[in-house]
Order: C-alpha cells, then structure tokens, then sequence
C-alpha cells in the first residue's frame, strides 16, 4: 500500500476512534467551547484573534495551562489587538503566568498585536506564512497553527506528536519540519477542514497513547 493511501486509512481510523475534535476551541460567554463538526469557526474576528493569541500561549505548554491563560486575559478584558498593545507588560505576564515562560510569551504577544492590523485573510498562504515568520517569537508550528486555524487556509501543522505518529506508523521519520509538513499535504486532498481536523486527531492519539507505541496499523 503506498504512503499516500497509508496516510489516508490512518485518518479514517483515527476520526472512528476518537470522533471530530471541534478544534481550534473559542471562547463564547465565559468558557471554552469546542465545535465538532463546525469547520465555519472562526466565524468572527475576535475569535480569530483569541485562536492566534491562544497558539502562541500553548508554546511548550499543554492545552489547559494555555486555556487558563487565555481565559484570564479574556476576563481581564483585554483579549484584543488595541487593548493588549495599551496594557503594561506586567499586567499581561501575571495574566498569562499559567502558560508558563509569561515574561517571554508577554514580549510575543505584544510584537504580534503590533503587526496583527496588517494581517489580511485574502493573502496567499506563502505570503501570509513568510509575514508571519517575521513576527519575532513566531515558529513554524505557531505561524502554521495560526494560518490554519485562525485564517481557515489548507497548511498541515507538525508538532510533536506529528512526528510521533510518523515513527509509530512507519511514515516519514526523517527531515526537517517543512518536509513532513509537505509529506502530509501531498498525501492528502488539500481541504483546511481536513488538515484542522487530522492534525486534532494526531493531538489526541498523542495525549491517549502518551508514551507508547500504540497505532492503528
């Protein structure tokens, strides 16, 4: 069987086993919600800034430490570009302390919010890609995340657990981050709905198998 069927009967396996994740999840009222199924989100620019200032907050971190983070901002009323660029460093790093590493993501966070007016959604995703990686503080998994997510664009996010699923099936197990990237984006049909809701999977099976070598093969 070739890799490109591989990496498809994978998916399938996958989204019977764990079912739609309804990532990236938004803040509506006072909680985060997941949205299974809903590939439309975000479906406003405030929930589109929530899911980029959440991705930078999830660095080195897991999910919940992040969703701490972001909710206090959110409470704080200051999950926005032009509030976030007035407050002081201080009070954004002692906001965010549940994220970890606060006092660097709180500089990240303030560069971004300082190009995030000349984000445009009708960019190419090179395009927005190459912007993004000019913001200092953003990576490739951050900048990738946040093209996928946020701006609802076909570009495969690899993390970790990624590369992990590669090892633990037999798939690409060698490269840098943009090869695998290309690896799964040439395996698959080039659809934002389907790299968002493989990748939440690989997340899933990442956090259920933790460290063994659990796979579907």
């Amino acid at each position: 069987m070739s890799e490109l069927n591989i990496v498809c009967r994978l998916y399938q396996k996958l989204l019977k086993t764990y079912g739609k994740q309804g990532w990236w999840p938004v803040i509506r009222g006072s909680s985060i919600q997941y949205h299974p199924g809903d590939y439309s989100i975000p479906n406003s620019e405030e929930e589109r800034f929530q899911i980029a200032i959440g991705a930078i907050l999830t660095q080195n971190t897991n999910w919940k430490n992040a969703e701490k983070a972001l909710l206090n901002l959110y409470t704080a009323r200051l999950l926005a570009p032009e509030k976030l660029a007035k407050a002081s460093e201080y009070e954004i790093a002692a906001l965010i302390r549940p994220s970890g590493y606060y006092n660097q993501k709180t500089r990240k966070i303030k560069e971004f919010v300082m190009h995030y007016g000349c984000l445009d959604e009708k960019e190419k995703i090179d395009s927005l890609r190459e912007f993004l990686l000019s913001i200092r503080g953003l990576g490739p998994e951050t900048a990738d995340s946040i093209i996928l997510y946020a701006f609802k664009k076909p570009i495969f996010v690899i993390d970790a657990y990624t590369r992990r699923f590669c090892a633990a099936h037999n798939l690409k197990t060698s490269g840098d981050y943009d090869d695998y990237r290309e690896f799964f984006e040439k395996s698959l049909r080039k659809d934002h709905r389907i790299f968002n809701e493989y990748h939440a999977l690989i997340v899933r099976w990442g956090k259920e198998s933790k460290s063994t070598n659990h796979n579907f093969s």
